[in-house]
């Protein structure tokens, strides 16, 4: 295997500046293992499956640095304004109590940054094997736990907002998001990530998502960082019998940006979905790769992503639906489409079934093509502007994807920045 051009030793220097700070306990001999084991992977190459379409070159420069303070911010901005909330704010991976609003919480019901939980070895799984999950185990600082209790339904969505600030090159943040629904529980998580500056950083997430029988979770990310940072994000979630994981992603922002998901449908009756979007233009990176272990029967997935690519971007979509044996009944269905909006802009589309049962429904699908020409010159025979009638078909071909989102409170917002997307995508097609 090839050696990556990206060194990982400025991030052990890095976790020997960090360590002093960390807590002792059983979780710092975890983080020991975790640094020698991403110290020997390496970070990963177009030579790795999973990786073929995304190359690292552009964290080759970065220098990483750990945020030993957080940078002022008095007033972070949230979605939903007007809409009660249980909110959580961390500025370069540090919760922020001072703009965070938790509110009041019903019995059983617990929402706390990790700063309350760092001896906790369960925050850690064996199973976190890629590089950039060990380097997260390795040097989270902070990040926030939900855990309910059986039976608890949380009337109000919880909503965290990452914010970054790059005041120099080198910003390195590494928070971890922990989420356990008891039996029958049920609750709605947006996760909005964003930032200012113009210096290059590292944001690296890492999720675990654990539903109970019978539990539900609405999860939607809204990920609209500045141009220089790279987006690393990877997700596990196990979804027991009964249980329902309903996910919406929606990638706008960051130069390179990587959002890794892993579904387990454990249980009888387990479902989830997997749905979103991607707009990117000038010489953004997006990559979705997804893989959804159907491990029980009657158990049910829908992947439906949609995207827009303008100028020199560059979409990557790797999904797998994988049907293991003896998950008999399972019906599971994936689709990608994507709108090429430039000559220039270029999808990678690598949809997968692995079918190990013989009683299934399984599909999958992808396309990728330019504007209906047919349809630009109707519009346009009718009076309508070449501009708009370009938008009207780019919102068109977005309506229904957004129309997945579960919390339905979001769906205008999403509506608006797609506009805002496309309006200012074309400006830069018409400059060029």
């Amino acid at each position: 295997m090839a050696k990556s051009l990206v060194s990982t030793e400025p991030y052990a220097a890095q976790f020997e500046a960090l360590q002093a700070a960390l807590p002792e306990g059983p979780l710092a001999e975890r983080r020991l293992q975790a640094l020698a084991r991403f110290r020997e992977l390496g970070f990963p190459t177009t030579r790795h499956e999973s990786w073929k379409y995304t190359a690292l070159r552009s964290l080759a420069g970065l220098t990483p640095a750990a945020a030993t303070k957080s940078p002022s911010l008095d007033r972070a901005p949230a979605l939903l304004a007007d809409t009660p909330a249980h909110r959580l704010v961390f500025v370069n991976g540090l919760f922020r109590a001072e703009l965070s609003d938790l509110g009041k919480l019903p019995q059983g019901a617990f929402i706390a940054p990790l700063t309350e939980a760092l001896d906790d070895e369960t925050l850690i799984s064996d199973e976190e094997s890629g590089a950039f999950a060990l380097l997260n185990q390795a040097l989270f600082q902070d990040g926030a736990l939900i855990a309910l209790e059986r039976g608890v339904v949380l009337d109000q969505p919880i909503i965290l907002t990452f914010v970054s600030i790059d005041e120099a090159d080198g910003r390195s943040t590494h928070p971890r998001l922990a989420i356990r629904l008891g039996e029958n529980s049920q609750a709605t998580v947006i996760e909005h990530h964003m930032g200012y500056g113009e210096a290059l950083g590292l944001s690296n997430l890492v999720s675990s998502v654990d539903l109970a029988a019978g539990a539900k979770l609405d999860h939607v990310v809204l990920q609209t960082e500045q141009a220089q940072v790279q987006h690393i994000a990877s997700r596990r979630v196990t979804v027991g019998r009964d249980a329902t994981y309903d996910s919406f992603g929606v990638t706008l922002g960051a130069g390179l940006s990587r959002n890794e998901i892993e579904v387990s449908l454990e249980g009888t009756g387990a479902s989830c979905a997997l749905d979103g979007t991607y707009l990117l233009a000038g010489t953004q990176h997006g990559d979705l790769t997804s893989t959804i272990h159907h491990r029980a029967e009657h158990t049910t997935s829908r992947e439906t992503v949609k995207g827009a690519l303008a100028g020199k971007a560059r979409g990557v979509f790797q999904g797998k639906i994988v049907v293991e044996p003896g998950a008999q009944k399972t019906d599971g269905r994936m689709m990608n489409k994507t709108l090429l909006l430039s000559d220039k802009a270029e999808i990678d589309s690598k949809p997968e079934l692995e079918i190990f049962a013989d009683d299934v429904q399984c599909a999958h699908g992808a396309t990728a093509g330019e504007l209906d020409a047919d349809a630009l010159f109707y519009l346009r025979a009718r009076g309508i502007p070449e501009e708009r009638a370009r938008a009207l078909l780019v919102e068109a071909f977005l309506a229904d994807v957004i129309e997945l989102c579960p919390v339905e409170a979001l769906r205008d917002e999403l509506r608006d920045r797609a506009g805002r997307w496309l309006a200012e995508a074309s400006q830069e097609e018409a400059a060029a």
